[in-house]
């Protein structure tokens, strides 16, 4: 095996290994100070689960999922604009959700007010129908909720509030059946963002893909400041000193590292595990299920319609396409994916009025997307320091007080960036 040689010591460089969401917000933070950055990542593309990718299938190109992203999701915005996106974010001036009860036809609109005073409960038309403002209420006990407790042991999960509107929003942030999610992050999402009022939750979608957004537009800036990206780069091993990591090892070529040198690990929690067998890290997962199908979103379609007692659970509207994404799919996943084609086919076209046979579809299976958001695994996350004094871990995964999300994703990246230029002016 090939190694090379040190790099002169006044140097300052970070590899990043891992090209998801994580390593692309420590890396691009990482250069825009002026270090001298290499990414690696396994894959033969960067993103992770945030990708689009071209599907023979559909003959266009497709998001791995859908993303759903909040105006106040600070970080992702910050990231956003660091890489200057060739691509853009859109979606309404206001918080608007509309839905569909699929069980009894009723349709509403969620409609918050921009100011954090929840004004918009006091009105019936901007409330889940048949529900009074005082039914909102103890649903802020969450946002005060220690780290053990489930959400079951704070809030009432039954009634209109819960069925039709905290418990779909809480499994689309938690990915977890809410009834045995973790109140505590449950709470940070709600401090985040309906606590904050409208002006924060407006959605917003990746237009026209995921990969136009957040990930071609960051491999470019990496281009731009001089960092290297090494792509179909799996890295075998750490090989540790006594308070540091000494080198990278990959199949084809061994790097030494200098005394200054950085590390950002930014992988799956079960590859850090293999990395660094000491890690406790998140043991239990689960599933999104994304479907995809070839057909122009009728018009005046919303671009995201939540779906109250169907299989789907957010139906997104494209120029070329209408995605759905259900969450905490676990007890579907490794159902047969033409049966969850029609399955979710059937919903789509009650949600949204129409009359067609099943189009071009995909099906796309995410067994492991996220941990699972339970209080027992949220305080098996890591923080993002290590032992060592040159390795930091990124990733939704670590100990970031909120869920596995975007938002997540990026704060780790930037805090390991933040902690390893730190190190590298001490």
């Amino acid at each position: 095996m090939a190694a090379l040689q040190p790099e002169p010591e006044d140097r300052r460089r970070a590899f990043v290994i891992g090209a998801g969401i994580a390593g692309l917000a420590a890396a691009t933070r990482l250069a825009e100070q002026g270090i001298a950055v290499t990414l690696y990542e396994a894959a033969g593309q960067a993103g992770g689960r945030c990708r689009s990718y071209y599907d023979p299938a559909l003959d266009q190109t497709i998001d791995n999922g859908n993303h759903l992203v909040l105006s106040g999701n600070k970080a992702v915005h910050r990231y956003l604009r660091r890489i200057e996106p060739s691509g853009r974010l859109t979606g309404p001036g206001r918080a608007f959700f509309p839905f569909t009860d699929l069980k009894t036809g009723a349709r509403w609109i969620l409609k918050l007010n921009r100011s954090p005073l929840p004004w918009w409960l006091a009105a019936r038309g901007r409330r889940v129908p048949g529900t009074s403002a005082r039914d909102y209420l103890p649903y802020a006990k969450l946002m005060f909720a220690g780290r053990k407790a489930h959400i079951a042991d704070v809030v009432p999960i039954k009634g209109a509030v819960w069925n039709q509107l905290m418990r779909p929003f809480l499994l689309a942030a938690l990915n977890t059946d809410p009834e045995t999610a973790s109140a505590q992050l449950a709470g940070q999402v709600i401090r985040e963002s309906l606590a904050r009022g409208g002006y924060a939750c407006r959605p917003r979608i990746a237009t026209p893909n995921l990969s136009s957004v957040f990930i071609d537009p960051a491999l470019s800036f990496l281009e731009r400041k001089g960092a290297k990206v090494e792509l179909g780069k799996r890295l075998r091993t750490l090989v540790f000193g006594p308070s540091a990591v000494l080198a990278l090892e990959f199949p084809d070529v061994t790097i030494p590292l200098n005394p200054r040198d950085m590390v950002v690990l930014a992988v799956p929690p079960f590859v850090a595990k293999e990395f660094l067998p000491h890690l406790t890290v998140p043991t239990e997962f689960r599933a999104i299920v994304n479907g995809h199908f070839r057909f122009p979103a009728p018009k005046g379609a919303p671009p995201i319609l939540g779906v109250i007692n169907g299989t789907a659970e957010w139906i997104f509207s494209f120029e070329d396409r209408i995605s759905v994404t259900v969450s905490g799919a676990d007890a579907i996943v490794d159902r047969d994916r033409e049966e969850l084609a029609r399955l979710l086919w059937r919903d789509v076209t009650a949600a949204l009025r129409i009359n067609d046979d099943l189009p071009r579809w995909q099906i796309v299976k995410e067994k492991r997307a996220t941990f699972a958001a339970t209080p027992e695994q949220d305080m098996k996350r890591p923080s993002t320091k290590t032992a060592c004094r040159n390795l930091f871990l990124a990733g939704d995964w670590t100990d970031t007080g909120l869920p596995a999300t975007l938002e997540g994703a990026v704060r780790s990246g930037e805090a390991a960036a933040v902690l390893a230029l730190k190190r590298l002016t001490l």
